[in-house]
């Protein structure tokens, strides 16, 4: 049976003061937390952008302080106010306003609305959950609303920008196990090897790219999966095939879109907002189901997520994550699985 919750747990924790944010590393109880149905014990988190942006103060993620950081945790039950879920059980939870509105997953401890919480999907462990994460989860919301969309193999390559990144890296490897040829754009030349292993098929470096810049320039690519937005999104709009699609996902490179009608009136093209926050319980089940499933990303653990670090040294890799030198998913360990 899972042990008590201790008097305290260690978790970073952002404060606001004199209208900056710091993290800081203290111990907490439970009481600390916000409220909840189920208490868990982390196992494993991960560092997704939207956790940097929170931990560097870059971005204002929190609504309200001191909270825990951290959009993502797998983990064991300790107790639960339902009936869906017992202590010793095995869960997930990612997005649901967690790390924002509610307490974290960077923490030894956390507790979350019942409704944030996901049964682990036979044939995920704990660590292969938080190597997807919210990163893999919208990669495949991306891939589900895209098929449902009637994107096919035939319609051309799959263009994924922010290649190196979580959603983009999953993002390679889900459309490549779906059959479309995937092509990376990308501005890091040193990373061709990592993104052939992923299995794109294509290496386009966007330092070099030729956007153009008519309401239309010659079609391209058969769609996209866009966690940059600003010009390169424009871009994407103008040279996607008729009736293609356009995942849009991230804003790493400007929140603002300039663009035109033109591309979704004369050739068809569907601009798809992907929000991995909220959405209905039942895509997520179905999604993770998935991602257990067919959809499991090959190479996981040592491709995905080759990065295990402890919670003092998040911090650290936020900042690189930051500044566009990090690749792939980083795992955060908050204990042993046990």
């Amino acid at each position: 049976m899972p042990t008590p919750v201790p008097a305290t747990f260690k978790a970073l924790r952002i404060h606001q003061i004199e209208k900056k944010t710091e993290a800081r590393i203290e111990a907490i109880t439970l009481s600390d937390l916000t409220a909840g149905e189920v208490v868990i014990r982390v196992v494993y988190s991960s560092i997704n952008y939207k956790d940097a942006l929170a931990v560097t103060g870059k971005g204002k993620i929190m609504r309200g302080y001191p909270k825990v950081a951290g959009i993502d945790l797998s983990g064991i039950v300790v107790s639960s106010d339902v009936p869906d879920y017992k202590p010793g059980n095995r869960v997930l939870v990612t997005g649901c306003n967690v790390g924002e509105q509610f307490d974290g997953g960077f923490a030894e401890y956390a507790r979350v609305p019942a409704d944030a919480v996901v049964p682990l999907p036979p044939g995920l462990s704990l660590l292969e959950a938080m190597a997807i994460g919210t990163a893999g989860y919208t990669a495949a919301l991306a891939l589900r609303r895209m098929l449902e969309n009637h994107q096919t193999p035939d319609l051309g390559p799959i263009a994924v920008t922010g290649p190196t990144g979580g959603v983009g890296s999953i993002a390679i490897s889900l459309f490549k196990r779906a059959g479309f040829q995937v092509a990376a754009i990308t501005g890091k030349p040193g990373a061709e090897a990592y993104l052939r292993e992923l299995g794109a098929d294509e290496i386009v470096d966007r330092n070099t790219l030729d956007m153009g810049s008519k309401p239309l320039e010659a079609a391209r690519w058969g769609g996209a999966v866009d966690n940059l937005g600003g010009d390169t999104l424009a871009y994407l709009a103008r040279t996607v095939k008729p009736w293609g699609s356009i995942g849009a996902i991230g804003l790493a490179q400007s929140p603002t879109l300039s663009t035109t009608v033109i591309p979704f009136i004369l050739r068809g093209v569907s601009l798809l907002g992907i929000w991995s926050v909220e959405g209905p319980r039942s895509w997520r089940l179905a999604i993770w189901d998935r991602l257990a499933g067919d959809w499991k990303p090959r190479g996981l653990t040592t491709l995905i997520a080759p990065k295990v670090i402890p919670l003092e040294q998040v911090p650290e890799v936020a900042e690189q994550l930051i500044a566009g030198k990090a690749q792939g998913r980083t795992i955060v360990q908050l204990s042993d699985e046990g």
